[in-house]
C-alpha cells in the first residue's frame, strides 16, 4: 500500500539521566543508572525504596509560573521536552499552517492530588474544593498545553494505554499524518506519577522490585530480576511528512517506518506472548520490514518476573532463529519505568542509538535466566551499524503497540 512516508525531525527529553537529548545520550551510552533511593518522600514505612526520580529540574525554567501552578507536576516536565523537540526541529510556526500542525500526547494523572482534593472536599466541604480541579486531574493535560505553546489547530488528541501509551501517542500521529489530516505532529509521553499511593498500591500488587540497593534494583532479563523501578520523565517528538520536511529543509533524524497495535484479551495483570509477537509482526508488515532486517530491539524490559519472560517467548516467536543473532537490550535497566512517557522515551532512545551507532546496554546483567536467553547486550554499549530498529511497548493490561524505526534515505 502506498501512503505517506513519516519523518522524525525534531526530539526532546526531560529524564532521570539528562534533563536533555546531550546528557540523556550520555548516561545511556556510559550505562549510567538513574535509579537512586527515594527522596521525593518519607519511605521508612514502605517495602520499595527506590525509584528513578528527576532530580534538578525547574518547572519556571521552561514554563510560566502561571501554567505550572495551574497544571499537574507531569505538564511542565512534558513542556520541556516537547520545546526541545521543536528546537531540535527548527518547526517555526509563522511559516506553519496551523490547521496543519497537530498533537496526540499521553499524561500520568497525579493521583495523589486527587486524593487530598477528596479530603478538602470531605472535611471542608463545596466551596472550598479547587476550581481547577478537573484541567489538573485530567488525562487531557498535555495535550491542551502544548497545543496552546504551538498554537496548533490541528488534530489534537489524548491517548492512555498504560505503559504502552507514549508509543501508541506516537503510532497515533504517525496515522493522522499518513491519512492526510496533518503535515506535522508533536507526539509523545509525560508520566510524574511517581507519587506515594502510586508506589504504596504497585507494592501490593507485587510489581515493584523491594530491593533496597539502587545499582540491583532493576535488571531486566537476568534471573535475579525481582520487578520494576518506578521512573518519571517525557520525551517529544516531531513528526512530518517526509514531503513537507524536505519542503522546508529539516534535518531527519530517522524514519518512523511502521506502527502497529494488539490487544491481549487475556489478563488484566499478566502479559500473553502470543498478542505480543502479533504487534510486533503486524509492525513489521506496515513497515514493509523483514525480520532477518531487524539490527536491534529496543526491548519493553520491565525487570518483572513475567514480563521479560513473556516478551522473549515473543521474539522468538516472531524471529524464530534470527532472535538468537538480534542484540536486544532494556533502556529501564537504567531510567526505570516511565509509565506513560515510557514508550516514546524508548522510541528516542533507540533514534539515538542508531544515529550513533552504538547500541544501550542492559545494566545491572549478572545472572542468565534461562528463560529469557538471548543477546541482552548485557552491561557495555556495543558498537553496531543500525539501520532498522524495533521498539516494543506492552501495557499493563494488555495493550500493545510496537514501532519500527528505519535509518533515513531519500531512497
Amino acid at each position: 500500500m502506498n501512503r505517506r512516508r513519516v519523518v522524525i525531525t525534531g526530539m526532546g527529553v526531560t529524564t532521570p539521566l539528562g534533563l536533555n537529548l546531550k546528557d540523556f545520550w550520555a548516561g545511556l551510552a556510559a550505562g549510567k543508572s538513574g535509579i537512586k533511593l527515594i527522596s521525593r518522600f518519607d519511605i521508612s514505612n514502605y517495602p520499595v525504596k527506590v525509584a528513578a526520580e528527576i532530580n534538578g529540574f525547574e518547572p519556571t525554567k521552561y514554563v510560566e509560573a502561571k501554567v505550572v501552578d495551574r497544571n499537574p507536576r507531569c505538564v511542565p516536565i512534558g513542556l520541556a521536552a516537547a520545546k526541545e523537540a521543536i528546537t531540535t526541529a527548527g518547526l517555526d510556526m509563522t511559516k506553519e499552517d496551523p490547521k496543519r500542525v497537530g498533537v496526540v500526547t499521553a499524561n500520568s494523572i497525579e493521583n495523589e492530588y486527587i486524593v487530598k482534593q477528596n479530603e478538602v472536599f470531605k472535611e471542608r466541604g463545596a466551596r472550598r474544593a479547587d476550581p481547577l480541579f478537573i484541567t489538573k486531574a485530567s488525562p487531557t493535560a498535555m495535550s491542551i498545553q502544548v497545543g496552546m505553546f504551538v498554537g496548533a489547530n490541528g488534530p489534537n488528541i489524548s491517548v492512555n494505554s498504560l505503559c504502552a501509551s507514549g508509543a501508541d501517542a506516537i503510532g497515533n500521529a504517525v496515522n493522522h499524518i499518513c491519512l492526510g489530516y496533518a503535515d506535522v505532529m508533536i507526539a509523545g509521553g509525560t508520566d510524574a506519577s511517581l507519587e506515594p499511593i502510586s508506589i504504596a498500591g504497585l507494592n501490593i500488587l507485587g510489581a515493584l522490585t523491594r530491593e533496597p540497593d539502587p545499582t540491583k534494583a532493576c535488571r531486566p532479563f537476568d534471573l535475579n530480576r525481582s520487578g520494576f523501578v518506578y521512573g518519571e520523565g517525557a520525551g517529544m517528538v516531531v513528526l512530518e511528512s517526509y514531503e513537507h520536511a524536505r519542503k522546508r529543509g529539516a534535518s531527519i533524524l530517522a524514519e518512523l517506518a511502521g506502527v502497529a497495535w494488539s490487544f491481549d484479551a487475556y489478563d488484566s495483570m499478566a502479559p500473553f506472548f502470543e498478542t505480543e509477537a502479533l504487534a510486533i509482526s503486524l509492525a513489521l508488515q506496515n513497515a514493509g520490514v523483514k525480520p532477518e532486517e531487524i539490527d536491534y530491539i529496543n526491548a519493553h524490559g520491565t525487570s518483572t518476573k513475567l514480563n521479560d519472560v513473556s516478551e522473549t517467548k515473543a521474539i522468538k516467536l516472531v524471529f524464530k532463529d534470527q532472535a538468537y543473532k538480534i542484540p536486544i537490550s532494556s533502556s529501564k535497566s537504567m531510567f526505570g519505568h516511565m509509565v506513560a512517557a515510557a514508550g516514546a522515551v524508548e522510541a528516542i532512545a533507540t533514534v539515538l542509538a542508531m544515529n550513533n551507532n552504538l547500541i544501550p546496554p542492559t545494566i545491572n546483567y549478572e545472572t542468565p535466566d534461562p528463560e529469557c536467553d538471548l543477546d541482552y547486550v548485557p552491561n557495555i554499549a556495543r558498537p553496531a551499524q543500525l539501520d532498522v530498529c524495533l521498539s516494543n511497548s506492552f501495557g499493563l493490561g494488555g495493550q500493545n503497540c510496537c514501532l519500527v524505526i528505519r535509518r533515513f534515505s531519500d531512497k
